[in-house]
C-alpha cells in the first residue's frame, strides 16, 4: 500500500451534544484493525468517519496506537484561536438583561462570559452577539448541538443570495466559529467553510493641499487639534479618542499609543507646530482623564469626531466622502511620497506585517509623476 494512504486526519465533531474526536482515513486493513482497539469507536454516517469521545486520555491512546503506523494530521484539530484583546472586558450587561420577544433565541450565557474573559472590544462583542443571534434564529427548531456544517453553509449561502457584503458574511462566520471553537473549545471544527475572496481595494487618500484646507477651515481650537492629530500622527479614530494628556511626550516629541489594535503599544510622531496648539488647548479646556473629553468627562464621541471631519471637508469644498481614517491613510501615503522608509511607516502605523503597509505604494504618486504621459 502506498504511503499517502497511511494517513489519519483528526477532526472535532459534536454528536448528540458530546464532543468527539473524528478519525478520517482511506480504507486500510491495518488501520481498521487498530481502530477497533480504541475506546468505544462508532461510525458516523453524517460525517462519514469513525469517532470516539473527546477526552485527553482518548487522544493519548490514539497517539500511541498509531505511532509508527500512520501519520496523524492534526491540522484541523490543534489549530490555535486568537482573540483581539482589549484592556478592559466589554460591558455587555444590556444584552444579558434585555427582554427578548417571544420565540426569539438569545446568545447562551457561556457566549457572553467568553467575550468578557477574552476581553474582546465592545464593538466586536456587539457584532458577534448580533450576527450569532441572527444565525441561531434561522434554525429555531434545532438545538445548537444539532446544527451541522451543512446548515451553516446553507445559512451563509442565503446571506450571499440576499446581497450582504463580504465583510458582513465574514463577521457571521467569525461569530459562528467563536461559539464552536472558542466557547466550546473545538478549534477549526468548520474547516470546510469557505470565506468570500477578499477584495483588494486601494485606500482613499487626500492630497496635502486638501488636508491643509480642512485644517484652515476649522476655527474651533479643539476640533482643529483633533484633525491635526489624526493626520500628523496617523491615528485611528479610537486611538485619538483614548489619548490622555500624559501620552503627549513633548520632551521626546512623541505620542504614546496605548492598547491599540492587537492590544499593542507604540510611539508615533508629535508635530512641533501642533504641540503649541495642544498647550493652548490644554490651558483652555483643562482635560482630566482623556485629552479630548465630552460634556460628561468621558471619552469624546466617535460619531462627533466623524462629524467634525466631515464638516471640515465640506468647508474646504472637498467633494470626497471624508472619514477620520482617510487622514490616517493620507499620513502614510504622504510619508512614503516624501521618501520615508516603508519599515518606519510600518512602525508608526502599528502594522503587524509589512504587506499591510505596502498597500500605500499603490497610491503614492511620486514615482508615477516621473513617467511622461503618452499624450504629453
Amino acid at each position: 500500500m502506498s504511503e499517502h494512504l497511511k494517513k489519519i486526519t483528526l477532526k472535532h465533531l459534536l454528536i448528540g451534544g458530546q464532543k468527539c474526536i473524528g478519525l478520517k482515513f482511506y480504507p486500510d486493513k491495518v488501520i481498521q484493525a487498530l481502530i477497533k482497539q480504541l475506546p468505544s469507536p462508532k461510525w458516523s454516517a453524517k460525517y462519514s468517519m469513525v469517532y470516539i469521545p473527546n477526552t485527553y486520555e482518548n487522544l493519548t491512546i490514539i497517539m500511541k496506537t498509531f505511532k509508527g503506523v500512520a501519520w496523524l494530521n492534526g491540522q484541523y484539530f490543534f489549530g490555535k484561536t486568537s482573540a483581539p484583546l482589549n484592556n478592559e472586558a466589554p460591558d455587555i450587561e444590556y444584552y444579558r438583561r434585555r427582554k427578548l420577544t417571544k420565540g426569539y433565541k438569545g446568545c447562551p450565557e457561556e457566549f457572553f462570559k467568553k467575550l468578557e474573559v477574552r476581553k474582546y472590544s465592545l464593538n466586536t462583542a456587539r457584532s458577534y452577539i448580533s450576527h450569532f443571534e441572527k444565525f441561531i434564529n434561522n434554525y429555531k427548531e434545532l438545538m445548537l448541538s444539532e446544527v451541522s456544517e451543512v446548515d451553516i453553509r446553507n445559512y451563509l449561502s442565503s446571506l450571499v443570495k440576499q446581497g450582504y457584503s463580504d465583510s458582513y458574511i465574514n463577521l457571521s462566520i467569525n461569530s459562528i466559529k467563536f461559539y464552536y471553537e472558542v466557547v466550546l473549545g473545538m478549534p477549526n471544527r468548520f474547516y470546510t467553510i469557505d470565506r468570500p475572496i477578499k477584495a483588494e481595494k486601494l485606500p482613499d487618500v487626500l492630497s496635502k493641499e486638501e488636508v491643509m484646507k480642512m485644517i484652515a477651515s476649522t476655527k474651533n481650537l479643539k476640533h482643529r487639534c483633533m484633525i491635526k492629530l489624526l493626520y500628523s500622527a496617523g491615528l485611528r479614530r479610537s486611538e485619538l479618542l483614548n489619548l490622555t494628556p500624559a501620552d503627549i511626550e513633548s520632551g521626546r516629541m512623541l505620542i504614546k499609543i496605548r492598547g491599540a489594535k492587537g492590544n499593542k503599544d507604540r510611539y508615533t510622531l508629535l508635530s512641533s507646530t501642533l504641540l503649541q496648539e495642544l498647550r493652548l488647548y490644554y490651558i483652555q479646556h483643562k482635560p482630566k482623564k482623556y485629552l479630548f473629553e465630552g460634556y460628561n468627562g468621558k471619552s469624546y464621541s466617535g460619531t462627533s469626531l466623524a462629524n467634525i471631519v466631515k464638516k471640515a471637508a465640506r468647508l474646504a469644498n472637498i467633494k470626497k466622502h471624508v472619514k477620520p481614517h482617510m487622514l490616517r491613510h493620507s499620513f502614510a501615503t504622504h510619508l512614503l511620497e516624501s521618501g520615508t522608509d516603508l519599515r518606519y511607516i510600518q512602525t508608526l502605523m502599528g502594522h503587524n506585517s509589512l504587506k499591510t503597509t505596502e498597500i500605500y505604494t499603490h497610491v503614492a504618486v511620486n514615482g508615477l509623476r516621473k513617467i511622461k504621459n503618452l499624450l504629453d
